[in-house]
């Protein structure tokens, strides 16, 4: 009789699937690596920024140390440029490990952890991770459905995760609305405002999450620096919440979490105004670019305000699956959402104008 190891809850997680990396599509299907184009991961086409390469060479001679575990000078940035006490600051690797600890922290086994359906995946990972109940709410228009969810908070909830864009879908939620049900949750409740995607908002729909963490000791905003600075490889983000919040997160936090490297790369990125700025832009017109072709073309896609379009690409349950084949063997690389319920559906990352361009055509062709 074979042993089983560890709780029932964690032999029940899938592994969370990343992307294709460009190397193993290559491998695969016969292709040279320089002719491939990934749209895959909600990358910044323009990757990092230079200033944050020339930090991260001044701070390469002192890589053969440990870093500062307190992440006191990347604080002292993130204080500059949101106004709040370092106390308030939790640095994670990547905003993923924020959401992981936030569910570490919060949750104890059988208590229950809510999020809306076609949400990002890590939050039910994250909850099966700690033997909580996932109290999945029906989407709305793809989206959060916060009434509903303000609705269904149980006895024993004591953790909710919130998109703001969403991540697979694109989904928003307006500023108001999310203010509206901070004022329903319970004080007992933590509510996690994911907000990966927040720098490509126009400036017409942003609202201001960190304000409401002086108000509410129960919101935890998470933020990223893998998107619109163009960390990704890097794995930096952070948390800001009140000090009762911080001090729980930092508590279970391991020990250096946040490498030297990109802790310089991140203190360059955030003072990095005119890198945003070409990011947004270039982001802007290429969902204007693709958005124009998909209605040309007669495909339904959910309007986005993040940098990557969701796409439906057939009425059958395997046109996901076979789309995205076909765009494989023409080396294109975009991210099959079957995992989250939408196997008609393709998640298609807003890349450079050649890479838009490259993969409308592999798409016409993929779909004949």
């Amino acid at each position: 009789m074979s042993t089983q190891f560890g709780p029932e809850y964690v032999r029940a997680i899938a592994p969370y699937q990343g992307g294709k990396p460009i190397a193993e599509v290559a491998r695969e299907f016969g292709l040279d690596e320089s002719h491939i184009i990934k749209l895959a991961s909600n990358e910044n086409p323009l990757g990092i920024p230079e200033s944050a390469k020339l930090a991260m060479a001044g701070a390469v001679a002192a890589a053969g140390r440990y870093p500062d575990g307190n992440g006191f000078e990347l604080k002292t940035a993130i204080t500059a440029k949101y106004g709040v006490p370092a106390e308030w600051i939790t640095l994670g690797n990547g905003s993923n490990d924020i959401l992981e600890l936030a569910a570490h922290a919060f949750v104890q086994p059988g208590q229950s952890v809510m999020y809306a359906q076609y949400s990002f995946a890590i939050y039910a990972l994250a909850a099966q991770a700690v033997g909580a109940r996932a109290l999945v709410i029906d989407a709305k228009n793809y989206g959060h459905d916060l009434d509903a969810m303000a609705d269904a908070i149980a006895d024993d909830t004591r953790l909710i995760f919130i998109a703001n864009p969403n991540n697979p879908t694109g989904t928003f939620i307006p500023g108001p609305e999310i203010a509206s049900f901070l004022k329903r949750v319970p004080p007992q409740v933590v509510v996690v405002l994911d907000e990966a995607y927040a720098e490509f908002l126009p400036a017409a729909l942003q609202y201001d999450s960190i304000g409401w963490v002086s108000q509410y000791p129960n919101l935890l905003v998470s933020r990223s620096m893998s998107k619109v600075y163009g960390l990704a490889g890097l794995r930096i983000g952070y948390g800001i919440a009140q000090a009762g919040i911080t001090d729980l997160l930092n508590r279970i936090r391991q020990p250096f979490n946040v490498n030297s490297l990109a802790q310089a790369a991140a203190i360059a990125a955030l003072g990095d105004d005119d890198f945003v700025r070409r990011s947004a832009k270039l982001n802007a017109e290429g969902y204007r670019r693709l958005t124009a072709a998909f209605d040309a073309m007669g495909i339904e896609y959910v309007p986005s305000l993040g940098n990557f379009v969701m796409i439906k690409v057939g009425e059958d349950i395997g046109a996901g699956a076979r789309v995205n084949l076909a765009l494989l063997k023409q080396g294109v690389i975009v991210r099959p959402v079957g995992n989250y319920g939408l196997p008609q559906h393709l998640r298609i990352s807003i890349g450079l104008e050649r890479e838009n361009d490259l993969f409308l055509a592999a798409l016409k062709k993929a779909l004949e």
